[in-house]
């Protein structure tokens, strides 16, 4: 891999990294209590068994990050390394698709299943919960980003393309 290269997906690595860190800090941050007819309860990531599969999800992909920044692109496992980016995009991407359906739901409701919207109570989970997620998205964008790439320079001499 060229210096080039390398400085390229070492500099998204770090533009992911920065986003899976932000979106597990403002999930795990976001929480308000409301009262509704004299009842309080409140509203944290940690009650939705999604919003908890979202923040293992970033954390995965924020250790492997750390890995994938340390290891050469000279040594022997840069091609797992390239598999490895595949499942991320994967796992990133299913985490960030459940996580906003159920904060589609917070947010619109569902009046065919009687689930009135939530987000009126508790705007300040609701917005959390949003920033958590555009950073998600962001990451998720920046591994897709990374998987072209990658593929590009390991298969390009394959195919007979000069990367």
């Amino acid at each position: 891999m060229t210096m080039t290269k390398r400085i390229i997906t070492n500099l998204l690595r770090l533009i992911a990294l920065g986003a899976t860190v932000a979106a597990i800090v403002v999930m795990v941050t976001s929480h308000q209590s409301a009262e509704v007819f004299n009842l309080t309860f409140t509203a944290k990531f940690s009650n939705e068994p999604v919003f908890k599969y979202f923040v293992v999800a970033e954390g995965i992909a924020c250790g492997y990050t750390l890995v994938a920044l340390i290891l050469s692109s000279r040594s022997l496992l840069w091609r797992l390394i390239v598999i490895l980016d595949a499942v991320m995009t994967a796992v990133l991407t299913s985490s960030i698709s459940a996580a906003l359906a159920i904060a589609r739901v917070g947010k619109k409701g569902n009046s065919h299943a009687g689930w009135l919207p939530i987000c009126g109570q508790v705007p300040k989970f609701c917005d959390h919960v949003t920033g958590a997620l555009v950073c998600g998205f962001v990451a998720a964008f920046v591994y897709a980003l990374l998987l072209v790439f990658s593929l590009y320079s390991a298969l390009g001499p394959v195919f007979g393309v000069k990367p």
